[in-house]
């Protein structure tokens, strides 16, 4: 659970934001609804660090295997991983808010069964693991409807700073929630920790049940579930920034999720500390994390988002052998404060990259495959390092992801997150769009063509700008994709492309963005002669 509440920092960014008018850095929390969801969310989040350290805790009380341990992480993180897309693919196509309140009612249920099983004195390792499994699964469930509603709440110059409030609010939280957890440790034992974090979720859920989002009206219906998912996942495979985003994801998170899964172990079996030293550790991670926060825009100022990248990886990896090695408390804790430094520096940096290059109708479902690869790969390496800490030692298993991320950091060679910075993925109006053909909604494939007529001497060039034609239509719903020339009139081309149904290329004409218009123009201006390219639409024959 302990990267889980970071995800609602990294609300939904828009391209357009530095386009938009400054706003203050408090003039988000003039908002009513917004400024009472944010009070609520700290105070949830309070609630999930705290009893973060309480699963850790208790699970070191019952098991001293360091797999055990490291299983608790890869609990938290592999609900993430299986229902995040899904919930990402609903807060597309259902009301938000209704999936917010159904998370909010599955984590309560969650954590008030852990508070009585604890209570009575019936938690094994295996009760606890089930537990964390369903805490997450209600933070997989909410986590991309809350990236996505924000723009709801707050006006469009407000969106940037309203991201920022988020963020410290996060942080605020890590800073007070783990030391707070671990004095409840010490008086009162896990079962008030889980009780609490119970009673934390219920100011958000009255929030959501309070708010009345503003209605949207659709002028077409709503897509259906593996509909939805098969075009986010188009979307992703034809989005090159955001495919550079996950490979770094990769790169990063496999290897830091060591230093999350081996931090319990060093403190109770290294360091010989109690409950209130642990959530002392963390709170050193949750101050140097606000810091990293507060700091951010006058490091992006001087560095672009790989160097960033390059420079926070590597000062995670020193954090990390300093887990390895330092066995002085007060030593370790102020690496650790520089662990929450590059932390959320990271982070921040590819959340940022992720929401910028997802077009505001897939949204939810880009930033759900983001958090599925972020999640995937913290599932796989907690299970990685705590098997090898368990075969070798901690410190062993700690060196070994070390070296792993400093080599990962060559991946900026290779995968750059600054690749078109001027990406603008703002929608654009379709109502210029008609078809006075009335042909039922189900009807399909439809394959649409279009002829261009270029200049021979500019076939090559023509060619060339056809690629990224391809990937506006892969990313807006096209099954398949070609271009040919004609063979007895050289400088014909004709564009081929292929939607599932009627329905589906009525959807492609509402998807695209500022982008998308700006790779037409430059197609369009090889085609020569006074009249536009000629598109025609063929419909699969209708069974009869």
């Amino acid at each position: 659970m302990t990267q889980q509440n970071e995800l609602h920092a990294a609300v939904t960014v828009s391209p357009d934001i530095d386009a938009a008018p400054a706003a203050s850095a408090w003039q988000p929390l003039r908002q009513r609804v917004f400024r009472m969801l944010w009070i609520a969310t700290v105070v949830s989040n309070v609630g999930s660090w705290m009893s973060d350290i309480g699963v850790n805790w208790t699970m070191l009380s019952l098991s001293a295997d360091p797999l055990a341990v490291a299983l608790v992480q890869a609990a938290s993180s592999l609900p993430m991983f299986l229902f995040v897309l899904p919930a990402g693919v609903l807060a597309d196509i259902v009301e938000r808010r209704k999936i917010l309140l159904f998370s909010q009612a599955w984590t309560f249920c969650a954590a008030a069964g852990l508070a009585l099983l604890s209570f009575t004195g019936n938690v094994t390792p295996e009760v606890l693991l089930a537990a964390t499994f369903l805490l997450s699964t209600g933070a997989a469930l909410s986590s991309p409807a809350f990236q996505a509603v924000v723009p709801d709440l707050v006006e469009k110059r407000e969106l940037s700073p309203a991201i920022a409030l988020n963020s410290l609010g996060i942080n605020i939280s890590r800073a007070i929630g783990p030391a707070l957890g671990g004095l409840l440790l010490s008086f009162a034992g896990p079962w008030m920790v889980f009780l609490l974090n119970a009673l934390s979720v219920l100011g958000v859920a009255f929030v959501l049940y309070r708010w009345q989002p503003q209605v949207t009206i659709q002028r077409l219906p709503p897509e259906h579930f593996f509909t939805a998912i098969r075009g986010g996942l188009r979307y992703v495979h034809a989005a090159p920034v955001l495919r550079n985003v996950l490979a770094r994801t990769v790169a990063f998170f496999l290897f830091g999720s060591a230093g999350w899964a081996m931090l319990p172990l060093v403190a109770r079996r290294e360091l010989g500390l109690g409950p209130g030293g642990y959530g002392i550790m963390l709170a050193c991670i949750g101050f140097g994390a606000i810091c990293g926060a507060m700091l951010l825009p006058k490091l992006r100022k001087r560095l672009n988002a790989d160097q960033m990248m390059v420079a926070a990886s590597l000062l995670f990896a020193v954090t990390m052998v300093a887990l390895a090695f330092i066995r002085h408390v007060w030593l370790l804790n102020a690496f650790e404060f520089f662990t929450g430094f590059a932390w959320i520096a990271v982070l921040s940096t590819l959340n940022v990259g992720a929401q910028r290059s997802a077009a505001r109708w897939v949204k939810a479902r880009a930033l759900a495959v983001y958090l599925t690869v972020f999640f995937g790969s913290m599932t796989v390496g907690s299970a990685i390092w705590g098997k090898l800490a368990s075969e070798f030692g901690v410190t062993w298993a700690l060196c070994a992801a070390t070296l792993g991320m400093v080599l990962g950091t060559a991946t900026v060679l290779r995968w750059r997150l600054e690749k078109d910075a001027a990406l603008d993925l703002d929608m654009i109006d379709p109502a210029g769009f008609a078809t006075e053909t009335a042909i039922p909604h189900e009807r399909g494939p439809v394959m649409v063509s279009c002829e261009y007529r270029v200049s021979p001497q500019d076939a090559h060039d023509f060619v060339c700008a056809m690629q990224e034609m391809r990937r506006v239509r892969r990313r807006t719903g096209a099954m398949g994709w070609a271009v040919y020339e004609d063979a007895h009139h050289p400088g014909v081309f004709v564009e081929t492309w292929v939607m599932g149904s009627w329905i589906e290329h009525l959807r492609q004409h509402e998807r695209h963005t500022v982008n998308d218009k700006l790779i037409r123009e430059r197609v369009l201006a090889f085609h020569q002669g006074d009249e536009p390219p000629v598109v025609r639409h063929l419909v699969a024959p209708a069974q009869r």
